[in-house]
């Protein structure tokens, strides 16, 4: 260590060594029980003291790593200028790709009175669909091509009410027993095929179906 001994790091370095020197003979020493209490007690305490040294010296050292940051961030000193005129036309030149006629059409549209919220009623104001008539429709149709997928029969529908009145309309015309549906698998193609005898059988009872349903309207 020379001539300069500091007290405090030969004092460190004595008992770290005593330590080690302590738990290698330990652990060449066969193992046995303690007897005494107070045997127990200072191997503890120095178990203690060895872990505290160990701590003291981990906060030193990041100590000092903390005292050299310190001493180079003072010698570090942000700009309190602007910016030089040498750099100042570097900038680059802002293109904001909008005419003056762009401006104007985006304050007219800003500045345009926004519409009154209102609320749709279309939906309360839907035509009449007639169940009657969309199965005297059906009669014919399904007479002539003798089987049609659901998908052909409603195919030429406009409104959503109308493939809910044909939908209704097979139905009625199922629990007459003059159709019968086929489907191959579940969720697969609705087939439907006509089983209510011949096509002037099937006109004729779709002009009953007619004569009924201006006979509901009429009175």
């Amino acid at each position: 260590m020379g001539d300069a001994w500091d007290l405090d790091e030969t004092t460190e370095f004595l008992v770290i060594a005593a330590t080690l020197l302590d738990l290698k003979a330990a652990r060449l020493l066969p193992s046995a029980d303690v007897e005494n209490e107070d045997d127990l007690a200072l191997l503890e305490a120095r178990d203690l003291l060895f872990a505290r040294l160990l701590q003291y010296r981990a906060y030193k050292q990041v100590a000092e790593l903390f005292r050299e940051l310190e001493a180079g961030a003072l010698r570090r000193y942000p700009r309190s200028v602007s910016l030089e005129d040498r750099y100042a036309g570097l900038l680059p030149e802002v293109m904001l790709g909008v005419s003056p006629r762009g401006f104007a059409e985006l304050a007219a549209a800003v500045f345009r009175p926004k519409p009154p919220p209102t609320v749709s009623i279309d939906h309360v104001h839907m035509h009449a669909v007639s169940v009657r008539e969309h199965a005297a429709l059906l009669r014919v149709r399904l007479a002539e091509q003798g089987e049609c997928s659901f998908h052909e029969l409603v195919v030429d529908c406009q409104h959503a009410m109308e493939v809910v009145a044909r939908f209704l309309a097979l139905l009625e015309l199922y629990r007459e027993t003059v159709l019968a549906f086929d489907q191959a698998e579940p969720l697969g193609e609705l087939r439907v095929r006509w089983v209510g005898g011949t096509l002037e059988q099937a006109e004729q009872a779709a002009r009953q179906d007619l004569a009924k349903t201006d006979e509901e309207e009429y009175g």
